[in-house]
């Protein structure tokens, strides 16, 4: 089954031309990476996936497992629906800072449950179990009464993730999610992402700046260069030598010349030396 489908799509912002005649499908359970240097259009077709912008008027469409997201630069009436089913994590994280992570992660019921509930804050016990079981899930059971202010940029991301989980999305799309993070922190988030596509058979689209995630995590890799789709098939043919052909100078920000050491978390041995981005890959 085709969980997404993008017909046509493109999008200006004034001059610039973000998105140009876009097409392609993603199958239901694969996890896909999308590519491309910065202002090459990744944001902007994922906001649009996820409903957030329309395209420009024309033969244009977007479809969620057969039902019309958006068509001919318009949200259809069945897009509201459809959001419940799609989970987006920003770079940002987009967690309330002073409030429980457990109460962020339950913030992922609001569009099923009651408006008078979900405004004043009640959630009942079910649903708080499931939403410390999504916490377990990403490996922070622990932190579930600490204020989020209070998590790493990792743990923050992961709770994130929780939130997706108790929101029971299909689709799940990860803008950028990974950029802000150091290494170990980055390489846990994709991990995450990776076993929960696997083991719960979410569709995962992931926007990355760095072309080793998207070869150790995604079996496929999308490219845009431009607003335009470049490349679409197997990530491990996205050698440098090929991104250097695809994308010439702005190949640099895509190619990871060093994975620099982090700070262990507790139990995780120290790593002695920087590891090279070919025994990233590899490993």
């Amino acid at each position: 089954m085709t969980a997404i489908s993008v017909r046509n799509l493109s999008k200006s912002f004034g001059r610039k031309q973000a998105l140009k005649d876009v097409s392609l499908e993603i199958k239901n359970g694969e996890m896909v990476a999308l590519i491309g240097a910065s202002g090459s259009g990744k944001s902007t077709l994922i906001r649009h996936i996820c409903g957030l912008d329309t395209g420009q008027s024309g033969n244009s469409g977007i479809e969620l497992f057969g039902q019309s997201m958006q068509s001919d630069g318009r949200l259809m009436r069945s897009a509201r629906e459809l959001r419940r089913n799609v989970g987006v994590i920003f770079q940002q994280f987009n967690l309330v800072g002073r409030l429980p992570v457990l109460t962020n992660v339950l913030i992922g019921n609001l569009g099923r449950i009651p408006t008078w509930r979900g405004t004043l804050g009640l959630f009942t016990a079910e649903e708080k179990r499931i939403a410390r079981e999504a916490l377990a899930r990403v490996g922070i059971p622990e932190v579930a009464w600490q204020r989020a202010s209070t998590l790493s940029g990792g743990q923050q991301q992961r709770a994130a993730i929780a939130r997706t989980l108790v929101q029971r999305s299909k689709i799940l799309l990860a803008d950028e999610p990974i950029a802000s993070l150091d290494p170990s922190s980055a390489r846990r988030v994709m991990e995450v992402l990776a076993t929960i596509n696997r083991e719960n058979s979410i569709t995962c689209v992931v926007s990355l700046h760095q072309v080793e995630y998207a070869r150790r995590y995604c079996p496929r890799t999308i490219a845009l260069r431009d607003g335009r789709v470049v490349f679409d098939g197997p990530s491990a043919a996205l050698t440098n030598k090929f991104l250097t052909e695809l994308y010439g100078a702005d190949s640099e920000e895509l190619i990871l010349p060093e994975v620099a050491p982090a700070k262990p978390e507790r139990g995780e041995p120290r790593r002695k030396a920087p590891v090279s981005a070919e025994a990233f890959a590899a490993a």
